[in-house]
């Protein structure tokens, strides 16, 4: 009986491809286009199916709507029908934290209420909600895995773009603000779900996950600045200045508006007590160490 990951070009599936590996545990793959058509007969001798395939959050706000609902939402439903009807035993599906909230005022729980306000969060929510709708044979178990911002070798998006900014040896000018916001180092997703694999102890449900502790924008700063042997350089310019500039960008159409200030300087807090209690196991990485790393990793493809 085999494990089928499916987005294993993605991200996530090349890193969760090479942590198996080192387990010696063997995976299936399939295409997008081959997908689309699964069926239970596809999944004869399918034990897991590890979902990942998706439509990313587009930063860039340049993608049509409807890619989302598609992928994240029909390809997922698709998917869950046919291990519904296959004798495959579990079915792990990655969603997201921004299925929930896309900015919160406290701790995220798996008890805060979703009110997801981008369509890639909507369509995420519509693919757990299927899920949880549908009559579970017995024998079979299913688990939401909400990670929030995962990192790790090969990353790409908001972190690496920090990084540069990092390597211009230019002063972060945000320092005043004390935001903190929880990361997901992506060999913690991995140990995670090999634990689900393996184990029959662990309860069908959603789960957020997390590394263990926030950090604030400050210490990521730091830790990147330290990955190039560098003194971290931060300046504390008086917040009430640097929100009169964000409103002024807003007017002229500057690189930083009040937007911008908001999503560089909010607070995004997971609990991981869930997942962590129903493990019984610590994450094999802390959150700073994991960001190291994960610097690291960036040096080295900066090489020439």
């Amino acid at each position: 009986m085999s494990i089928l990951i499916t987005g294993a070009t993605g991200f996530v599936g090349r890193n969760l491809i090479k942590y198996f590996q080192q387990f010696n545990i063997e995976v299936l793959t399939m295409p997008r286009a081959t997908l689309q058509f699964v069926t239970s007969a596809d999944l004869a001798n399918v034990k897991v199916v590890i979902h990942l395939a998706g439509k990313a959050h587009d930063l860039k706000k340049v993608s049509n709507f409807n890619e989302y609902y598609d992928v994240n939402y029909e390809l997922s439903k698709q998917i869950y029908y046919a291990f519904l009807g296959s004798q495959a035993e579990k079915f792990i599906y990655l969603s997201s934290v921004k299925a929930v909230a896309d900015s919160i005022l406290t701790v995220l729980t798996e008890d805060t209420f979703p009110n997801p306000q981008t369509h890639y969060g909507r369509s995420k929510l519509m693919a757990e909600e299927y899920i949880q709708s549908q009559i579970l044979p017995s024998g079979k178990s299913y688990f939401v895995l909400r990670p929030c911002m995962i990192h790790g070798p090969g990353n790409k998006g908001n972190l690496n773009l920090l990084y540069k900014f990092v390597q211009t040896n230019l002063p972060y000018p945000l320092a005043a603000f004390q935001n903190r916001r929880s990361f997901l180092t992506v060999e913690n997703l991995c140990f995670i779900i090999k634990e689900i694999v393996e184990r029959s102890d662990i309860n069908t449900g959603i789960y957020n996950v997390s590394d263990d502790l926030p950090l604030s924008t400050n210490d990521v700063v730091s830790i990147l600045a330290t990955s190039l042997k560098r003194k971290p350089k931060l300046w504390r310019f008086p917040i009430s200045i640097i929100k009169f500039v964000a409103t002024l960008g807003d007017k002229l159409n500057l690189q930083l508006n009040t937007e911008k200030l908001d999503k560089l300087t909010e607070d995004y807090i997971i609990s991981n007590l869930k997942i962590k209690e129903a493990l019984g196991k610590n994450l094999p990485i802390s959150a700073s160490d994991g960001l190291f790393l994960t610097a690291i990793s960036f040096n080295k493809s900066s090489l020439p």
